[in-house]
């Protein structure tokens, strides 16, 4: 990310030369070859904008971009002030650069913005060679409203259940004016973009989606500070890459109601098409949902992904893979992880878990039949690595029936869970729940039942439909006050359990068969629809 600026603009309108030296000489940076020429800059005020909130910035600031677009490109500058605007159609070449103390509102006049779905604070389409940096703010404006609520999620349709059971009011937040209010613009949305870099600014706030890519290619995001409010901030996303390649998102703390960082393959925009080459590093996240999600909205592929250091806290899902309408998830590489989870409100997406696999038709979810429904989607080929978890809920790693979960890793992973007594309920039952999965491995992992405890707690681990199953130093402890196995076994085609530390290990179904023990004492029982050679002691 390169550190602030200083412009020296000129008073006449239109262009003006810049020095593009300041704080990166201070700290000992030396400008690149092509930085050390002047480039031109437009001063938004040269174009009529005032810096009073209650004035319309909009006519400056995108005479200011035409013209810097028109000349060739260069930099719109935005100097420090509060800048109120409805819709702005970046242009190719054009660097938008707000300076510390400016801040953009979004107008919360619908009529200011185009028609949706393109409603948007900042749009760009089929452009090249744009920038969004400095060190200001935009900021969407957001508010909510609390009702009663009027309308079935089946995502969180078990959540709803379990609140009913309460007998409390169902009251969730919805977006002021919702029912009523049609424009909800993101704050960027760039569609079938090239070269777009967006770098130190702050985006609090957004109506919707805070910052939306879709059939982007070599999109860098760096040094962003992305908020919306974890209470109430539904539907705003931090960052939705959607069938996007060569994605870079770096160095940012990214704090949402909604998910943090989603990556989608979609056609909200246009055709579905692959999200990849993509890499996550060095950044916080929290969110009341997901804080990384690769999204159930997955119709072609999410594939060659990297996540490094990354710190997720105060979440309600820490790692969220879901398939529901038929694409893939592959060759996913996360490590170096820190998570933190707990039950958020029962209106938001997640149960206060980890990790999280599902793979489901999307007529599964919500009972509608659909015309050439794709068959359910695959999760293949991903490697989780050196991760320290706690949270409140079961990690559930699901497949499907017909499509089960295949080569997917856990390597040095700890996990901690806990009794959250503010969580709005309470329905863990088990640390991890693996069912559907073909060539799954756990190496060198850890379950700890942390204070506050909760009497519903049973398992360490369960697996249900497994073929080629490894355990590979897996230490499980008993759940405190429960009689049950540590782990729990149910038609495993194939088990090697290697140094295993689990006092009780329990085996059920007639499919089980080849369970390898080696160099493991734990106490087996099986039901009686097990073989009696289905276990094997080396």
């Amino acid at each position: 990310m390169l550190n602030r600026r200083l412009f020296l603009a000129s008073a006449a309108r239109g262009a003006a030369s810049a020095s593009l030296f300041g704080n990166e000489l201070s700290a000992g940076r030396v400008p690149l070859a092509s930085e050390s020429f002047a480039q031109p800059v437009y001063n938004v005020k040269d174009y009529g904008a005032t810096g009073s909130k209650q004035d319309d910035a909009r006519p400056a600031l995108q005479q200011a971009i035409d013209t810097c677009g028109k000349s060739g490109g260069g930099t719109v500058y935005v100097p420090p002030g509060e800048y109120t605007s409805g819709q702005i159609h970046l242009r190719s070449g054009v660097r938008l650069y707000l300076e510390a103390g400016a801040t953009l509102f979004a107008s919360l006049d619908g009529h200011q913005y185009d028609p949706p779905p393109k409603s948007a604070l900042l749009i760009g389409e089929a452009l090249h060679d744009i920038a969004l940096e400095g060190r200001g703010t935009i900021d969407g404006q957001a508010s909510y409203e609390w009702r009663l609520n009027n309308f079935t999620d089946f995502n969180i349709r078990s959540n709803q259940l379990l609140m009913e059971a309460t007998g409390e009011p169902l009251l969730r937040p919805f977006p002021t004016g919702f029912g009523k209010e049609t424009v909800y613009p993101r704050l960027v949305l760039l569609l079938r973009c090239q070269d777009v870099r967006i770098a130190g600014l702050k985006f609090l706030r957004s109506r919707s989606w805070t910052i939306n890519p879709y059939a982007c290619k070599r999109l860098v995001i760096d040094g962003v500070y992305v908020f919306s409010s974890a209470k109430e901030g539904v539907w705003a996303d931090g960052i939705d890459p959607d069938g996007c390649q060569d994605v870079h998102i770096a160095n940012s703390t990214i704090e949402t109601g909604d998910d943090s960082i989603v990556f989608w393959s979609a056609n909200i925009w246009g055709p579905a098409l692959p999200t990849e080459n993509v890499t996550v590093t060095n950044c916080r996240l929290s969110s009341a949902s997901s804080a990384l999600k690769f999204c159930d909205g997955n119709s072609n592929a999410v594939r060659r992904v990297t996540i490094d250091n990354v710190v997720i806290t105060n979440s309600n899902r820490g790692l969220a893979f879901m398939v529901f309408d038929g694409g893939v998830v592959e060759d996913v590489l996360i490590s170096n992880l820190s998570i933190q989870t707990r039950r958020f409100d029962w209106f938001w997406w997640g149960d206060g878990e980890p990790i999280h696999f599902n793979i489901k038709r999307r007529s599964e979810i919500d009972g509608v039949k659909r015309d050439h429904e794709p068959p359910a989607g695959r999760i293949r080929n991903v490697s989780i690595s050196n991760v320290i978890a706690h949270g409140a809920g079961t990690s559930g790693i699901n497949g499907h029936p017909d499509s089960w979960l295949e080569n997917i890793h856990l390597d040095n992973v700890r996990l901690f869970v806990s009794h959250d007594p503010a969580g709005p309920y309470e329905n863990t039952r088990t640390a991890i729940a693996l069912r559907q999965a073909r060539k799954f491995s756990m190496r060198d992992v850890q379950i700890h039942w942390d204070e506050p405890y909760s009497t519903m707690w049973r398992c360490g681990l369960t697996a249900e439909d497994v073929e080629d199953l490894r355990l590979d130093n897996v230490d499980a402890e008993a759940a405190p006050g429960s009689t049950a196995a540590v782990i729990e076994l149910t038609n495993a085609n194939g088990a090697t359990l290697e140094s295993l530390r689990a006092e009780t290990i329990h085996l059920a179904g007639k499919a089980t068969r080849g369970v390898r023990l080696l160099q493991t004492d734990s106490t087996i029982s099986a039901d009686s629809d097990v073989s009696q050679d289905a276990i094997i002691r080396k």
